[in-house]
């Protein structure tokens, strides 16, 4: 048994498949770091989310390409006058007997296919967002994944630094205690403090593992080198309101709900059809017949009218839907940005009135350690507090790089806005 292996295959997954691995092949072959832009753009070439959005795009772009087009033609074929009694029952001899054959064709306005094309284009528009939307949510949870495994990652720096002085002070202990220089007790809590020294790496390789795999779910490939991510532009609050995608999507949708509203008044006037015909008599002349049908709106304002005006409600709900989003979007933007502001104070005052200090802490002790004018045990506390300092610091910086990144890729990129 053979078969054709091009026929088991995906061409769209194929393409899809070579496109990752082109994006991913300058990683491979230059050894670099994983950048944060590098990440978001596999995320975004591999999400089934986007996939799905572009494909609503795609039938939106084929179903509008025939918004303004007539309806097909219709064949029409039949007997007429056929008689069912007499001598000539069930046959042609009858004079009003006749073989008809004809074409009919309903006719719509130039004024009432551009109303539908219109509608079509904005359908397309609003499919057009909502993939905007999907790009950049992928966008932005996968910059929340990256910036999670890079301080997850500092941070067990941190707690595996803090583990080794553990072990050293407890080293120290021993041979104090060996030399009667120091307490069983005092051995005894520097053991229980290495214990808890150890814990606390276990958990954060914990924290950074769960933080690998989220990143992993959207790039698809596990990478343990990040680049220290740069400095996130956050946008002006009038451009963060412009490109949300919730008000780009309730943009798409006034346009929608007012081009069919226009749609709706050209129905007022009614879609004629014409029809030509040809009839064959047995024994007597052909004819030939031409006829137009025109639909009657005998009670405009009980059908058309309340058509348009339910439509015309749409249109002003989907305003009041677009006034409501764009107020949430700026209150959202005012609310991050003094977020961000306050983090951004915080890291800064910190920074300088707390590690600083401790650092210069560190560093007296440790020259006061090399001449012999303070024990070994304040030089091991002046790092415990440096290094608890600089975990506080990165967990500052965490929070402020992931509310600078809500600001940076929440809203949809300019560039690329339907």
């Amino acid at each position: 048994m053979s078969f054709v292996f091009g026929a088991l295959v995906n061409p769209r997954t194929t393409l899809r498949a070579a496109a990752l691995a082109a994006a991913f092949l300058p990683l491979l072959c230059q050894g670099t770091s994983l950048s944060l832009d590098q990440a978001m753009r596999l995320a975004v070439q591999r999400s089934e989310a986007t996939r799905s959005a572009r494909a609503g795009v795609a039938s939106a772009v084929e179903s509008a390409r025939v918004a303004a087009q007539l309806p097909d033609p219709v064949l029409r074929a039949g007997i007429d006058n056929l008689p069912l009694s007499g001598s000539d029952r069930f046959s042609g001899r009858d004079a009003m007997t006749m073989k008809r054959v004809g074409i009919s064709q309903e006719w719509l306005s130039a004024g009432k296919r551009a109303a539908r094309q219109a509608v079509a284009d904005a359908a397309v528009q609003r499919e057009a967002a909502v993939a905007q939307a999907s790009q950049a949510d992928v966008r932005l949870q996968t910059g929340l994944a990256y910036l999670d495994v890079y301080f997850a990652r500092s941070a067990l720096e941190l707690v595996t630094e803090a583990e080794h002085h553990a072990h050293d002070e407890l080293e120290a202990a021993r041979a104090r205690l060996a030399s009667a220089m120091a307490t069983s007790q005092e051995v005894l809590g520097l053991s229980g403090a290495r214990g808890m020294a150890e814990d606390e790496t276990a958990e954060a390789r914990q924290q950074l593992e769960i933080a690998r795999v989220a990143l992993e779910r959207w790039i698809g490939v596990p990478i343990d080198d990040l680049a220290t991510p740069g400095a996130l532009q956050e946008p002006t609050e009038s451009a963060y309101v412009a490109n949300h995608p919730a008000v780009v999507a309730a943009e798409r949708d006034v346009d929608l709900a007012r081009a069919d509203a226009e749609s709706a008044r050209t129905n007022r006037h009614p879609d004629w059809s014409w029809e030509v015909s040809y009839g064959q008599r047995s024994r007597y002349p052909d004819m030939v017949s031409v006829g137009v049908s025109i639909p009657l709106a005998i009670a405009p304002a009980q059908r058309q009218d309340r058509e348009f005006a339910a439509r015309l409600a749409l249109a002003e709900k989907a305003e009041a839907q677009l006034a409501e989003t764009t107020r949430m979007a700026a209150g959202e933007y005012r609310a991050r940005a003094t977020e961000a502001a306050r983090l951004a104070g915080r890291v800064d005052r910190y920074r300088a009135s707390v590690v600083l200090p401790a650092q210069q802490r560190t560093a007296v002790a440790m020259a006061a350690y090399r001449s012999n004018q303070v024990p070994l045990t304040t030089l091991f506390e002046s790092r415990h507090a440096e290094l608890e300092a600089r975990r506080k610091l990165l967990a500052l910086q965490r929070d402020l790089a992931r509310a600078q990144a809500s600001l940076a890729f929440k809203a949809s990129l300019e560039g690329d806005r339907p």
